[in-house]
């Protein structure tokens, strides 16, 4: 089984796998505009320039993708505390660089640190509304 998180916003798509790019590298696999949909003729200008998915690979098995709502189609973003994206990297360096880079711009709720539990962990919320946790542990690499 894969696991794959998929993130929605409102118009923000764009600038959010943008900055993730910049964090993780590599090339989208996807990227595709409401306009290139069938049936989207009707939606103004802005909804037809929003994402209607984009996949961005971000480890060996492990793809964030993403899409815009479109309110003239009865979408509605409801953004909480019930979903975070839970990063494993094989190093402490790259746990930081990870944190660092994502964390920017955001609300951070634990620093990266050693836990009790024994792992090298930290969450945060980026600057989209994500919510996001980098655990490092070397038993599990």
């Amino acid at each position: 089984m894969k696991v794959n998180p998929y993130l929605n916003f409102d118009g923000k798509t764009e600038d959010a796998f943008n900055f993730y790019k910049s964090v993780f590298g590599g090339e989208f696999t996807a990227n595709m505009k409401m306009e290139d949909a069938p049936g989207t003729d009707g939606l103004n200008e802005e909804e037809k320039n929003r994402i209607m998915h984009i996949s961005l690979p971000i480890g060996k098995d492990t793809i964030l993708m993403g899409s815009d709502i479109v309110q003239s189609m009865g979408h509605t973003l409801n953004q909480g505390n019930n979903v975070y994206i839970s990063l494993h990297p094989e190093s402490r360096e790259e746990a930081d660089r990870l944190f660092n880079g994502l964390s920017e711009g955001g609300d951070v709720e634990m620093p990266m640190e050693d836990q009790f539990w024994g792992d090298y962990f930290g969450s945060f919320i980026d600057k989209f509304g994500v919510r996001w946790m980098v655990n490092f542990n070397k038993q599990y690499i």
